[in-house]
């Protein structure tokens, strides 16, 4: 039988009712992906947020008074406590207190399947759990592997529990800076190549925009946070024109820091890229508070400046009114449905004109000799022509600018370059 949860949310003066009730809808499709049962959903309206039991005194009496009678098991927050607003509301509601972050944090080692995110996840739990460990605190050892967690030892355990979660967490820190190397190294053989990220909220159809281009055979699943791991596959446009193409973790409203820190490593794959594509469902009523959400994580991971398009998916599944005020604040963005396979060519456009603004094309002679130089040619353009004359090679080449800088360095000055 599944656990039964109450929701909890507060409406400050600064808020609208229907923004918190949305961000609730949102809890409750968080604590369903746990497998939970919602019972019901507790509003409360305060001036400010209370330092002692973040909803005020009397609000906590009230709720304690309401869980006999919904039969809960936990009550679940929509935003961040703090270790002492845990602590008092667990004493007086006697049942299990969490908040927004241990739910995205439980998810997110539930479907982490790689050594790098399971590395990633457990170093952003640890981070979250030091400040808060105590006695009661047990719902969090569910997604944690390599502590050693004991509860119910009394003062002197907890010390030994958190000398034991520092400890582990300099070794995750090095683990993923070892991680973080590897990955810079594959990152320089892929130069050659225009790159192209997917981000976007989470469940917004990423990975089956990824499958539809690349056949990469990425798991997808109507649920959030499906995919953590990142997974790049080459795109062919057309006869000349291919893409690195990645797919990496989806963004949500309030996602822990922690979290983001510890997958800065892998969103790095998008800081990387010469294009972003921002992915929201157009389909949900909030989808542009959600690209607001997008936009507000590449600031924080200073990656706003990279050129980017704006994809709104789901158009099979659209309200005719949203679609319409959606056109009219995001004129040049691009309308698709990747289930459906509808306007995807408008994509593949958007991204051809885009690659030819970033192209050079040129002709170079070679001596046929100069192997290496061929080689480096060859390896890092597209040759659309070639021709052979007096033991020397004339190469007709596309070739990405920044690819061309590096490029140039290492031919040698008596090669003969004519820039179209």
């Amino acid at each position: 039988m599944a656990e039964r949860v109450l929701l909890v949310g507060v409406i400050l003066p600064s808020q609208q009712r229907e923004t918190v009730e949305e961000h609730l809808a949102e809890l409750s499709e968080l604590v369903r992906t746990l497998g939970f049962e919602v019972a019901d959903y507790y509003l409360v309206n305060r001036k400010q947020i209370s330092a002692a039991m973040y909803i005020g005194k009397g609000k906590v009496e009230e709720l304690k008074n309401l869980l006999p009678e919904l039969a809960v098991d936990e009550v679940i927050f929509d935003d961040d406590l703090s270790p002492t607003q845990l602590r008092n509301l667990e004493q007086i509601l006697n049942v299990e207190i969490r908040d927004r972050s241990s739910v995205i944090l439980e998810i997110f080692a539930n479907h982490a399947r790689t050594k790098e995110a399971k590395t990633q996840v457990e170093l952003a739990s640890l981070e979250y759990l030091l400040p808060r460990l105590t006695r009661r605190w047990t719902h969090l050892e569910r997604q944690i592997g390599g502590t050693r967690m004991r509860s119910g030892a009394g003062e002197t355990q907890i010390e030994v529990d958190r000398r034991l979660i520092r400890s582990r967490i300099a070794r995750l820190k090095k683990d993923l800076q070892r991680i973080d190397r590897e990955r810079e190294t594959q990152r320089k053989g892929r130069d050659s190549l225009y790159r192209v990220a997917l981000v976007g909220y989470t469940n917004a159809g990423k990975s089956t925009i990824m499958n539809l281009l690349t056949d990469a055979a990425v798991p997808v699943e109507d649920k959030l946070f499906a995919t953590l791991d990142t997974t790049i596959r080459q795109w062919k446009i057309d006869k000349y024109h291919s893409v690195l193409l990645s797919d990496t973790v989806g963004f949500i409203r309030k996602l822990p820091p922690n979290l983001v820190a510890s997958f800065r490593s892998t969103l790095q794959e998008a800081g990387e890229a010469d294009l972003i594509l921002k992915v929201i469902d157009i389909s949900n009523s909030a989808c542009l508070e959600h690209l607001n959400t997008v936009n507000e994580i590449l600031i924080e991971l200073g990656l706003f400046t990279i050129p980017s398009l704006t994809i709104f998916n789901k158009i099979d599944c659209m309200d005719r009114d949203l679609l319409g005020m959606v056109k009219r604040d995001h004129p040049d963005a691009i309308y698709i449905s990747a289930l459906k396979q509808l306007k995807i060519g408008d994509l593949r456009r958007h991204i051809q004109t885009k690659l030819r603004a970033e192209e050079l094309s040129f002709h170079i002679e070679l001596p046929l000799e100069n192997v290496r130089a061929i080689a480096l040619v060859r390896d890092h353009c597209m040759i659309t022509g070639q021709t052979f004359t007096d033991n020397r090679v004339h190469l007709r080449c596309i070739c990405y600018k920044r690819v061309w800088q590096w490029l140039r360095q290492w031919l040698v000055s008596e090669v003969e370059v004519v820039i179209d």
